[in-house]
């Protein structure tokens, strides 16, 4: 299983009031959630009313598909409102039943992706030899 994470920090410059800020959080959010399905919420800076960081959360057999969710998503914030994306990060993890949680790259995966190609069922059992 393939988790892919993003944290937003959007700026929202003239907004006066913590009401103003939560009909435009709420309205990424909920227009997120309905387009993509994907797991979303206000994660920090909830009294800031000219800042709010959005996280988002898909899952995914497969470490491209969910670093594509990631990348529209990311386009989708940054234009659904008048908003100003200031930061983004962006992880994704893989589960395994038996490995807990790994901390992945995508170039990680695409070099796991190889090795498997190479003949190499699991990354793990890839002693370096041929």
């Amino acid at each position: 299983m393939v988790i892919g994470v993003l944290r937003v920090v959007l700026s929202l410059p003239g907004n006066d009031s913590l009401k103003g800020k939560r009909s435009v959080v709420k309205k990424i959010i909920e227009r997120a959630r309905a387009r993509f399905n994907v797991a979303a919420a206000e994660v920090e800076d909830m009294d800031a009313h000219r800042r709010a960081t959005l996280g988002f959360t898909v899952v995914s057999n497969d470490a491209r598909h969910a670093e594509s969710m990631i990348d529209t998503i990311m386009s989708f914030v940054a234009g659904a409102t008048e908003a100003l994306v200031i930061d983004r990060k962006s992880e994704i993890l893989r589960v395994g039943s038996e490995l807990g949680v790994v901390e992945r790259t995508m170039a990680e995966a695409e070099a796991d992706a190889a090795r498997r190609a190479r003949g190499f069922e699991d990354p793990e059992d890839d002693d370096g030899r041929e």
